[in-house]
């Protein structure tokens, strides 16, 4: 009977505007929740097969989900450890029982926005116990082959494990002028030394020696020196190898190294222009030129001038601060000036962003609904950048918000007339037997 599907419509209808309400209520709540991804409804008719004569109300139901592709505005904070994803993406994320699993156990879980602060181990977490989760990346930020499409090589983050820090010296470039009249006749003879400091592996500094002494002939010009290297870290002090540099004095090559010897413990690259040795500490390469170019060591009509000498390394430091870039690498930075990549913080993708699975505290899980996970670099394919100092509002719209109240509480008046009206027609069907 027509009427009585019309009774079922406007049931229908109370219960499909009493959910559209819910989720309103919801979004209202959650206007100053970071993160909080706004909720919506869909509704969708439904259709009984009609018979010729009659008609049959189907009603209506509906559908709710999360809009997790939509993005809030972002705002800035203070605190360097506030992250997140300026667009499409979102952080991988564990709760506190992950910590110690292996990952093929552990819960990974997203996360769009999140501020995490160092708990009592070190672990970057947020209040509401999520942990965050990075490839682990080595001494020179190299993060290696890793998968993409699960959490197989993902770690918590822990920048307790590197509250120290101490970065060897494996490479100098040297920047100096050696005097062209002291190889010509009636020089001294007097050898130049040059001390370099450089940092061990455990962050001392210790002290490479450098004697350039002029071969001063009978007549005329030599152009040629021989240099020994000294380590101070040796005991006693340890001479690593000899090298004999002759300098060109041609129109067009004067002053520059014609060839360069080396013996003892000390190799010479042409091709690169560096020299190979090993300190106490370890190898180290140095920068002197190669052959017919002006960088490097020269010999001009000049006085004795190491003007540009430089080094990597630095000596023993103590974590001053953790900072993210846009590229998601969590960087250690130390009271030495150190700067030390611990960690890239990926950014997960979905192909259906809103078919993930909602948690608690504004978390998702992937879904047969969603798609598979995928793990982009930030600022990669379609995902956003990370960003430090940053916290994501929630997406909620209160004028929106409250439109939409006013429109749901008028369908929901009118579909509660509908069951008035019906109500209405059966007893006046019922009085026809009075």
């Amino acid at each position: 009977m027509s009427i009585s599907s019309s009774l079922n419509a406007g049931v229908m209808g109370l219960g499909v505007n009493s959910a559209r309400l819910s989720t309103i209520s919801d979004n209202i709540a959650n206007s100053s929740t970071l993160g909080y991804k706004r909720s919506q409804v869909d509704f969708s008719s439904m259709v009984l097969h009609q018979r010729s004569s009659a008609y049959a109300a189907g009603g209506v139901r509906v559908d709710s989900f999360k809009d997790i592709a939509a993005t809030g505005p972002l705002t800035s904070t203070g605190n360097a450890t506030d992250i997140a994803v300026t667009e499409r993406g979102l952080l991988p994320v564990t709760n506190e029982g992950g910590i110690g699993a292996v990952p093929s156990e552990r819960s990974l879980m997203l996360l769009p926005t999140g501020s995490f602060y160092p708990d009592q181990n070190g672990y970057l977490r947020t209040q509401s116990g999520m942990f965050l989760l990075g490839w682990p990346a080595d001494s020179s930020g190299d993060i290696g082959n890793v998968s993409r499409n699960s959490g197989l090589n993902l770690e918590p983050v822990n920048i307790a494990t590197s509250q120290f820090t101490a970065s060897p010296t494996t490479s100098m470039e040297l920047g100096i002028n050696l005097p062209a009249d002291a190889t010509t006749t009636g020089g001294s003879g007097e050898p130049y030394s040059l001390p370099i400091e450089y940092f061990d592996n455990l962050g001392r500094a210790q002290t490479m020696t450098m004697e350039f002494t002029p071969n001063v002939p009978a007549s005329g010009s030599s152009n040629e020196w021989d240099v020994q290297f000294f380590d101070s870290a040796g005991d006693p002090v340890t001479s690593l190898g000899d090298l004999n540099l002759v300098f060109d004095d041609t129109a067009s090559n004067g002053g520059r190294i014609a060839s360069a010897t080396a013996s003892g413990g000390v190799s010479y690259d042409a091709a690169t222009g560096k020299l190979s040795m090993t300190l106490e500490h370890g190898p180290i390469d140095v920068f002197i030129g190669r052959p017919d170019d002006s960088a490097g060591i020269t010999q001009l009509a000049g006085p004795y001038s190491p003007t540009a000498v430089t080094k990597d390394g630095a000596p023993l430091g103590d974590l001053a601060s953790v900072e993210i870039d846009e590229n998601g690498y969590l960087q250690a930075i130390y009271d030495t000036g150190l700067r030390r990549t611990l960690y890239q913080i990926p950014v997960g993708d979905v192909p259906n962003m809103n078919g993930l699975t909602a948690l608690d505290g504004q978390a998702y899980s992937v879904s047969s609904s969603s798609g598979s996970l995928y793990l982009w670099n930030a600022g990669t394919g379609p995902v956003g950048t990370v960003a430090g100092y940053s916290l994501m509002e929630s997406a909620t719209d209160i004028a929106a918000e409250l439109t939409d109240l006013i429109e749901t509480q008028r369908a929901y008046s009118s579909n509660a007339k509908i069951v008035q009206t019906v109500d209405e027609m059966l007893q006046e069907t019922t009085n026809l037997k009075r």
